[in-house]
Parts: C-alpha cells; structure tokens; sequence
C-alpha cells in the first residue's frame, strides 16, 4: 500500500499493490496496521476505527455530494470505485484551516484501484462518469441523520472544476437533498 499526500493536506492517495498473472489478479484493498503507519510517515494521524462500510451504485451523470456530517458524529471516509469510473472530490470545511474552502479531485476507477483517504472535516462528493459506477466507502462513524449536512455541488465559491461532459445539462441528476443543498457560505461547517 503506497499513501500519497494530495495537494490538500490531510487528503490522502491510496494505490493498493496489485498482484496479476494470467488468472487474473489479487489486492489487499485495506490494512488498518499498513495504513495507520503509512499516514504517520507522513505526519498524519491514524484515523478512528472505521465502523460502518457503504456502497452505492450510480449511472452516468449522478452527483453526490457535497455531504459531511458535524460532531458529535463526524465521518472520516477512504473510498474507492469497484466497477466504473467516478471524480471524487473533497473540500476543506474546517474554519480555522489554512486550506479552508480548497478543494482536491481525481478519478478513481476500477482499472486505477486507487483509493482516496478523506479525514473528518471534509466534504465528499463525486460524479459518475460512466454507467454501472459502484462507489464503496468505510466510515470511522455511523449514520447520523440529525448531523448531516451538504453543500452546493456547484457553488461558485468553491469553483469545483467538474468534468465538463457529465455536467452538461441535462446532467448532473441529483437526489432532491443535494438539489437543495446551502451555498458554502451559509453551510454549517467544522470550527
């Protein structure tokens, strides 16, 4: 497992070492001792055990996101795309940040396997950028409906440099939630 630093402090890469032959090929997609010693070496702290593990499924187009949940029930969040391709982005919302209101995405996709470590506050979401686009995330806390929280997926504050084919209207499709999220500058963030 290799971790590297994004250009977002805190916002880490994760490239899984791949085996293959001619059978096909083998990963270990998570080790809390490998992680927990690969962000110290780069002076960051191990995450909470994670607690819960999602999934979702998305055709091309789907945005979701920007979500966040505050204390008492805050998410750090290491995902990763099975099937697909999606551009996942996080969004520094700690107040007292250098970095506060900076964003960092790449593409994660089945063929990369690469995976991206998204620590307690920060805001998460990504577009799908093809049809059948499994998502997988491991949280260090549980659902907590009364602490989530979103953002404006599109805020121009935060100038989110989406890819520019799947957001194109008719696109981006988003649940109702996400339509209706607050701009950054009225969203309850972290202090």
């Amino acid at each position: 497992m290799k971790l590297i630093p994004s250009p977002l402090p805190g916002v880490v890469i994760v490239e899984p070492q791949v085996f293959g032959d001619d059978r096909g090929w083998f990963m270990e997609s998570f080790n809390q001792r490998r992680f927990a010693e690969g962000l110290a070496e780069l002076g960051l702290p191990a995450p909470r055990p994670f607690v819960q593990d999602n999934e979702s499924f998305s055709r091309r187009g789907v945005l979701r996101g920007l979500h966040y949940q505050l204390p008492p029930h805050p998410q750090g969040k290491l995902v990763r795309v099975t099937e697909g391709a999606a551009f996942d982005v996080a969004v520094d919302i700690r107040r007292g940040s250098a970095h506060f209101g900076r964003w960092f995405g790449l593409e994660l996709n089945a063929e990369n396997k690469r995976q991206l470590w998204i620590p307690e506050g920060f805001a998460h979401g990504f577009v799908a950028l093809v049809d059948g686009t499994r998502f997988l995330y491991k949280t260090t806390d549980v659902y907590a409906r009364d602490c989530e929280r979103a953002i404006a997926w599109n805020d121009a504050a935060l100038a989110i440099d989406w890819p520019a084919g799947v957001i194109q209207p008719p696109l981006p499709l988003l649940a109702a939630k996400d339509a209706a999220a607050p701009a950054f500058a009225a969203a309850e963030v972290f202090a």
